[in-house]
């Protein structure tokens, strides 16, 4: 049933339009074609903001009860009227005018909503503050429709975290398979995407954060170069890996997003190069961008999901077919990789105690937690919020001297220069504009014994290094999505949107949600679970 839902106000506007006998637009349109049904007149962003609302009631509040939304922004629908007045008056923004998209809830909007980062300890944090991207997106003619639920503190709290999980909006489910994990720390941006609650989202990445749950939810997700978005107002894990980036249903959409919240701003010095380095993203996607692309293949992760790696051979005779010229890249070997990712996991403590403190001290007056040592005390009296998992990483984050200190200083900078020579060297030693390899394996299950087994990623070497990374769906193994990464240098992003859009053209992987209990509710597995 809830694969049928379909947007009654659309119905209604084509059918005074004298157009009843026209399809509706589906709620997993894209937002090109919501800004062109628009255009024509058989849509109102009213309409449109109140059809996800009402599917955001049925689905994620009712229904499977996917919980990837946390609250909803109180003026969206009186945005949307503002929007439709000014399209009807011949005044139109851009590709996002009228568009619905969802902030992860660790961006701050001025719309009278928490941003809690998924605590309790932020539960009062309405801070009367648009992050930077925030008001660029709403510029454009962006409606905030609400915020997503994600992995509290962006997954940065315990070394036993469930991924989607947070003390305010609970587990986020995969809409795929309710018992499979969304992945985190944007696991709801990824799961309300996916399940057409919102045309588009945006995520927050330190260390795969993005890619996973746009993987593990069968969307587009894309980490820019570190700089090219602002942080302002985004509640911090490291100044050094933190991005938003978008996360949508179609390549194109991406672009068009990042075309909005790309550039430099004054309050976060990270991006004072954005500008010189932004690109009309949307005017780089050609069908045939993959024709004489040299492109090295990555098989870092091979023989951990064989059903992946059938897909991911499948999709090279693609690429191939598409005109793509494929080298093989030897990866690096373990012992490099656990020498980045021990590095970065020592930095990423000190830096977040610094950028936290900072944060909480900017905070209304009614957050009372406003150290990381005062956060620790609370979650330690605060039972719900640790009923799966403690908080391990808080506890030795508190522990961690100053960003100033020298053997830190040492630590971050080893960690970068391992990771950027190490993708540099891919590149330029095989002559290849991208990498591409699996973005991760199917959705594991979620497990609050033993908490995640994932299948491994290609996130750490980009997130390190500050590189972009794209995640664009490829396939599914027994209807769980399953996607391909393409990673290239800084400030590439023009580049790998033009070849993830060709590769989609190619393609057209993605699928929509079951909204299946498990996976065993397919036919060719329950009849097999049960025979008789």
């Amino acid at each position: 049933m809830f694969r049928e839902l379909t947007f009654s106000a659309a119905l209604a506007t084509l059918a005074l339009t004298g157009q009843a006998m026209a399809q509706p637009l589906s709620p997993f349109a894209s937002g090109a074609e919501q800004q062109e049904a628009m255009a024509a007149g058989t849509l109102t962003s009213e309409a449109l903001v109140r059809d996800y609302l009402a599917r955001i009631s049925a689905l994620d509040r009712g229904g499977p009860k996917l919980n990837s939304v946390i609250a909803l922004n109180p003026h969206a629908l009186a945005d949307a009227r503002k929007l439709d007045a000014e399209r009807k008056a011949g005044h139109v923004r851009g590709p996002l005018h009228g568009i619905p998209v969802l902030l992860k809830d660790n961006i701050e909007a001025d719309d009278g909503v928490a941003t809690t980062a998924g605590s309790l300890a932020l539960k009062d944090n309405v801070t009367g503050r648009d992050a930077t991207i925030v008001r660029r997106l709403t510029a454009a003619g962006a409606v905030i429709i609400g915020k997503a639920n994600l992995s509290e503190w962006a997954n940065f709290r315990s070394t036993r975290s469930i991924s989607g999980w947070t003390a305010i909006g609970g587990l986020v489910r995969n809409p795929y398979s309710l018992d499979r994990s969304a992945c985190g720390s944007s696991a709801g941006s990824g799961a309300a995407v996916a399940a057409g609650l919102a045309t588009e989202a945006i995520g927050t990445e330190t260390d795969g954060s993005v890619t996973c749950p746009a993987a593990s939810n069968g969307v587009v997700g894309l980490k820019p170069t570190v700089g090219l978005v602002s942080r302002t107002f985004v509640v911090p894990i490291s100044p050094e890996q933190d991005t938003p980036g978008p996360m949508t249903r179609t390549v194109r959409d991406a672009a068009a997003v990042l075309g909005v919240i790309a550039g430099s701003d004054p309050a976060d010095p990270w991006t004072k190069e954005a500008d010189a380095h932004k690109a009309d993203y949307l005017a780089g996607l050609k069908a045939d961008a993959l024709k004489g692309a040299r492109i090295g293949v990555l098989r870092m992760t091979a023989g951990r999901s064989p059903q992946t790696d059938a897909i991911f051979e499948e999709q090279l005779a693609t690429l191939r077919k598409a005109g793509a010229v494929l080298v093989e890249v030897r990866g690096l070997e373990d012992s490099t990789l656990n020498a980045i990712a021990g590095n970065e996991s020592e930095a990423l403590r000190v830096e977040f105690k610094a950028s936290l403190n900072a944060y909480l001290a900017s905070t209304p007056a009614k957050v009372k937690t406003r150290t990381l040592e005062q956060l620790i005390a609370f979650n330690a009296r605060e039972p719900r919020e640790t009923p799966l998992f403690g908080q391990e990483i808080f506890e030795q984050a508190a522990k961690a001297p100053a960003i100033t200190d020298e053997p830190y200083l040492q630590k971050r900078a080893a960690a970068r220069k391992m990771a950027r020579e190490a993708l540099d060297k891919m590149l330029q030693d095989n002559n290849v504009e991208a990498l591409v390899g699996p973005s991760t394996g199917p959705a594991f299950m979620v497990d609050p014994i033993d908490g995640a087994r994932a299948l491994g990623s290609y996130s750490t070497l980009p997130a390190v290094a500050g590189y972009p990374h794209l995640t664009v769906p490829m396939g599914d193994v027994s209807g769980l999505p399953v996607n391909l990464s393409l990673i290239g240098p800084a400030w590439s992003e023009a580049r790998l949107l033009a070849l993830g859009y060709a590769f989609e053209q190619a393609t057209h992987a993605r699928i929509n949600p079951q909204f299946l209990p498990n996976i065993g509710a397919r036919p060719e597995f329950a009849k097999a679970y049960d025979p008789r």
